[in-house]
């Protein structure tokens, strides 16, 4: 920490202003030489403005009186300076210099009100003002300067104190969060909330773990993340290019060096897990720097609560709720759907993709990436919706490079990469959908996958069991039309029966049928399937038979009876 003097000048900067120099209107709190020659006293005086116009726009954060020509040693920076000139110097040299020493003291504004001392404002000092960026202005009438500098201190004062305020509702929002144990998640929407801004969660990797706020629906926001966040990252970091015109606005400067995104790191204890970023958004009362910083400390305080057995919450979660939204359709368009996808870590772009479904094994999205990896791809895991099985059912989405296929050797090895051990690759089944170009394609394919393991079906003795959708061309037929209702009407005239009779006596006729069907011309490894006797089996079906009236024996029926099953899994999705 920097050594501090004990007689350190007390300054009434806003909560915050000088926390973080990617944040152009940190100081946003503090009036403007514009601003102030609007209130009432100002106005009086009948003010004419003879500098630069944006010179006025420079912050003020106190106004000074004084007639002394050495009155720039007594300035500490930002002051706006009431004088009449008297005691100014008389020779135009020495005007000059003056007008000079008043900028190199950080004065933001000169007011010299005319008519005690001067009746006009010296050509020397209007030209000096001019070259140096300082704001002139000249009063016309006489003013009480004491009238004057409360009015502008009330000002200050006022916006202090709501700064102060607004500070403190942020700190006690984000402190109830940390301690209720909010997801990273719903801290990140609270902020995005607070800052009206979007306020994008990554790792260390640069990858989007959770992304909230309005981004629009053609995915630009997020489109190329990494490299535009590790951009953003350096030119942060970087000092302002020796070259910068002393003339630069430092928020100007500051606006190219972040692209107006403002970083701050999460981290405690000497880890960092990644960074907060807003991006450009209106001012927040309390500084947009201290809002986010609050946001950080509350993910901090998370991430240690979770400790180290759980390092890996945040991406587990992100992408959980990223795959959620994309089989719910919860997204604004193919476009923001592709870019978010491709910030998370997973390229969709001129890549092979494909929708798998792992089961029968539970499987980490970290051992599914790593599999991928050896590729030459990425993916991302989570848990699957809507499939009943006595081990965890992953979600996989598969992108692959351009020219690639997915075939049986490299099947085999990602399902062997995505095992805990030997044991669970023998028990593995991974389904594995079509090939797909697109996020469209992808969505159909994850579908076709899902479809895959929800239907019944032998398995291999030793070694992954891999079902792809090609070789069920009667599953692909009824997942790209499972919307149609003339195929829902068709399952429910067909099944309706035994719905009824499952539902009411806690059966399980539609299991049974499923067997039956997944082994046709088969009914002793159908009752195995069941885990039943066969003399209990085929008293199901008869039951069966006798319930809807056909022929199981009956190949129409039979076919019938197949896709009516298929439309109903698909459907109950």
């Amino acid at each position: 920490m920097p050594d501090r003097r004990e007689d350190a000048v007390n300054r009434t900067d806003r909560p915050g202003a000088r926390s973080a120099p990617s944040e152009p209107s940190a100081d946003g709190g503090l009036p403007t030489v514009r601003e102030i020659l609007t209130l009432p006293p100002v106005a009086a005086g009948v003010p004419e403005v003879l500098s630069s116009d944006g010179a006025l726009d420079a912050r003020v954060r106190w106004v000074h009186v004084s007639d002394s020509a050495g009155v720039a040693r007594l300035l500490n920076g930002g002051e706006l300076l009431l004088s009449t000139g008297s005691g100014w110097p008389t020779e135009p040299t020495e005007l000059a210099d003056f007008i000079a020493g008043l900028v190199d003291a950080g004065l933001s504004g000169l007011v010299l009100e005319l008519g005690v001392h001067y009746r006009y404002v010296p050509a020397i000092v209007e030209s000096a003002a001019r070259e140096r960026g300082l704001a002139l202005v000249a009063l016309h009438h006489e003013v009480k300067f004491v009238t004057l500098t409360e009015a502008v201190h009330r000002r200050i004062i006022s916006e202090q104190t709501a700064a102060l305020r607004a500070r403190d509702e942020v700190r006690e929002r984000f402190t109830a969060l940390s301690l209720r144990g909010a997801p990273a998640d719903y801290v990140v929407r609270q902020l995005a909330d607070t800052l009206g801004s979007p306020v994008v969660l990554e790792n260390l990797a640069h990858e989007v773990v959770a992304a909230e706020g309005t981004f629009g629906g053609d995915g630009e926001v997020l489109a190329e993340w990494e490299s535009r966040s590790r951009r953003a990252h350096r030119l942060a970091t970087e000092p302002p290019a020796t070259t910068e015109p002393a003339t630069t606005a430092p928020e100007q400067a500051a606006s190219r060096r972040s692209d107006d995104w403002l970083i701050v790191p999460v981290e405690a204890r000497g880890t960092r897990w990644g960074s907060l970023i807003a991006l450009p958004g209106p001012a927040h009362p309390a500084g947009r720097t201290a809002v986010l910083e609050q946001g950080a400390i509350a993910l901090a305080l998370g991430r240690l609560a979770e400790g180290d057995a759980d390092a890996d919450e945040w991406v587990r979660a992100g992408r959980q709720r990223l795959i959620d939204s994309l089989l719910a359709g919860r997204f604004a368009g193919l476009a923001a759907a592709s870019a978010r996808l491709a910030a998370a870590g997973l390229p969709v772009d001129g890549s092979v993709l494909h929708g798998l479904v792992a089961t029968g094994a539970p499987i980490t999205g970290r051992a599914a990436d790593v599999a991928a990896r050896a590729l030459g791809g990425r993916a991302i895991a989570g848990d699957a919706p809507g499939i009943r099985s006595s081990d965890q059912a992953t979600v996989v989405l598969l992108s692959l490079p351009a020219g690639s296929t997915f075939g049986d050797r490299p099947s085999r090895a990602f399902a062997r990469g995505i095992a805990r051990d030997a044991a669970s690759a023998d028990r593995l089944v991974l389904s594995i959908g079509a090939a797909a170009a697109d996020l469209d394609g992808l969505l159909a394919s994850v579908q076709e996958a899902l479809d895959l393991a929800r239907a019944a079906g032998g398995r291999v003795a030793h070694g992954p069991t891999l079902r792809r959708s090609e070789d069920r061309p009667l599953m692909r037929l009824v997942t790209s039309l499972r919307d149609d209702h003339r195929l829902l009407r068709h399952s429910e005239l067909m099944l309706a029966p035994l719905i009824e009779y499952d539902l009411a006596r806690g059966g399980d006729l539609l299991d049974v049928l499923g067997a039956m069907l997944a082994h046709p011309g088969n009914r002793t490894a159908a009752a195995s399937a069941s885990h039943l006797s066969r003399s209990v089996f085929y008293q199901r079906l008869a039951l069966i038979g006798d319930l809807l009236g056909v022929d199981l024996d009956d190949g129409e029926t039979l076919t019938a009876l197949h896709l009516a099953l298929l439309v109903r899994r698909s459907a109950s999705s």
